[in-house]
């Protein structure tokens, strides 16, 4: 089990895919990432050596803000928003679609069934 950035990392897939598993991460940042510490997208993740799992470590954590951080940069923005009391903040309190998405017949996740 490899463990990046506090995320285990799936063994079987590609590394490319496999970094797509870390909140903060796409397909285009992983592809990225893999370009400037110069790791082969097509690797497998168990075929990685301890090296490069050092590699991407210290570029994830020096040039990306992800996981624990990521989360608290969108918390903090919400809560402003509330704070502000805003169309959008009240939209977040009410649990409705923040975005101008229609709510008449969709938006069921959204939506509270239970208050």
């Amino acid at each position: 089990m490899v463990r990046v950035v506090g995320v285990n990392l799936p063994l079987q897939k590609r590394i490319g895919l496999a970094l797509t598993s870390i909140f903060g991460i796409g397909l285009t940042s992983s592809k990225n990432l893999l370009a400037t510490t110069e790791i082969s997208p097509n690797k497998r993740t168990c075929d990685l050596s301890t090296n490069d799992f050092k590699k991407l470590r210290s570029t994830i954590l020096k040039d990306y803000k992800v996981e624990v951080y990521l989360r608290q940069y969108y918390a903090i923005h919400i809560k402003r928003l509330i704070a502000k009391k805003c169309l959008r903040g009240r939209r977040h309190i009410s649990r409705l679609p923040v975005r101008g998405q229609r709510t008449r017949t969709n938006a069921r996740t959204r939506r509270n069934y239970f208050p």
